[in-house]
């Protein structure tokens, strides 16, 4: 089964495009953000909140921290992800291997896979590509990830050449896995390639155009957002997708501030993530279409406004900035659920705003006048 992506329209004056994905969960407008569930659980918001609410198309979920915990033969019982969190929309994985690159200890790679101790117990495991379509396959998501290996930042050339080598190696077996372990829960799942190869262009090109070769129903561009100046990340994306077909999503992994959304869907990027909306909610840091505010300033004790006098969700159609505030400095749970919902929705409305335009034409001209808004740095108050 070929995963279907219909490419609606694309800005007249750059790469950005509007389109559909189609899986056996219901549709996906692109571009799209996608809430971050790594352990079957958007942190703070519950599931009829995300669809009710926030209207959360797809989320994400990851594949270490399934495996590692409820683990895949509780995944399996339950009948998959979907049945075990109570969610009937779309799901896509991560394949872990950025996680092993960054929480696992004394990881080890070869040609084979990666072996390496859990963050958890120290316990010790391998991944191989096989493992890790395997794994995927009983969590049961729509979209499943290959196994790759995600390079630090800064990263030499050599290491990068080699890593970049290993990923396409690694890219083939996972096509493979995925050829001879079939579908477990009667609805179709879909594999997509990760691009890696740092910042070099001609590695990324090479694993670009290697990716295309093999085979995938979509393609990322991963190992960005680790450290790289913003506008590195930029021209390696804008390079990047002059590689990618047309007519396959696009998906940039782990990015990222709204601002970074922006420029990477103006260079053709269809899919987004990042733990940012929730992370920086459950802090306190609220995103508006003026800014980033902190609700722990003092003084919106009395201010009886809405976080945002222009967003419509939940948080800000019912409470106040005095209301959230004093939740925060009384260390209420609460808080940590209101502040998420805005900031999940103000993601969502971001991309849906940003398809719009691009269906009416206007993208760019949009897309300049939002991010000298939602650029703006907390001011010395907050």
């Amino acid at each position: 089964m070929i995963l279907r992506f219909d490419l609606l329209a694309t800005d007249k004056y750059t790469k950005a495009r509007a389109g559909i994905i189609f899986t056996d969960h219901g549709k996906i407008e692109t571009p799209i953000f996608m809430p971050v569930g790594t352990q079957a659980s958007v942190k703070a918001v519950n599931q009829q909140m995300l669809k009710e609410v926030i209207d959360a198309q797809i989320i994400l979920g990851n594949t270490y921290h399934l495996y590692l915990r409820p683990g895949e033969d509780t995944l399996n019982k339950a009948g998959g992800l979907h049945k075990f969190m109570n969610w009937d929309r779309p799901i896509l994985t991560d394949s872990g291997g950025f996680q092993v690159h960054s929480l696992a200890e004394l990881r080890k790679i070869s040609k084979t896979g990666v072996e390496f101790k859990s963050h958890i117990d120290g316990s010790r495991h391998f991944f191989s590509p096989e493992t890790v379509i395997r794994i995927q396959r009983n969590i049961g998501s729509d979209i499943m990830m290959v196994l790759d290996e995600c390079t630090s930042y800064p990263c030499d050339y050599e290491y990068a050449r080699k890593s970049t080598e290993l990923t396409l190696e690694w890219a083939v077996l996972n096509k493979e896995a995925f050829a001879k372990h079939p579908p477990l829960y009667g609805f179709s799942q879909y594999l997509f390639g990760i691009v890696q190869g740092s910042v070099y262009n001609d590695l990324r090109e090479r694993c670009a155009r290697g990716l295309v070769e093999i085979g995938f129903d979509g393609y990322a561009v991963g190992g960005l957002a680790v450290g790289e100046p913003a506008e590195m990340m930029y021209k390696t994306t804008d390079h990047v997708t002059d590689f990618m077909p047309a007519d396959k999503p696009r998906y940039l992994m782990g990015v990222g501030k709204p601002e970074n959304i922006l420029e990477s869907i103006e260079r053709g990027i269809d899919m987004f993530d990042c733990v940012m909306p929730t992370r920086n909610g459950r802090n306190a840091y609220l995103f508006t279409w003026d800014g980033v505010v902190s609700m722990k300033n003092a003084r919106y004790k009395q201010d009886f406004n809405p976080v945002s006098k222009d967003c419509g969700c939940y948080t800000c159609m019912n409470y106040t900035r005095g209301y959230l505030r004093h939740l925060f400095n009384a260390d209420e749970i609460l808080a940590l659920e209101l502040a998420s919902i805005h900031n999940l929705y103000f993601y969502l409305d971001l991309v849906k705003q940003a398809r719009m335009r691009i269906l009416n034409g206007d993208f760019s001209i949009w897309k300049k006048e939002i991010i000298n808004k939602i650029s703006n740095k907390l001011s010395p108050e907050d």
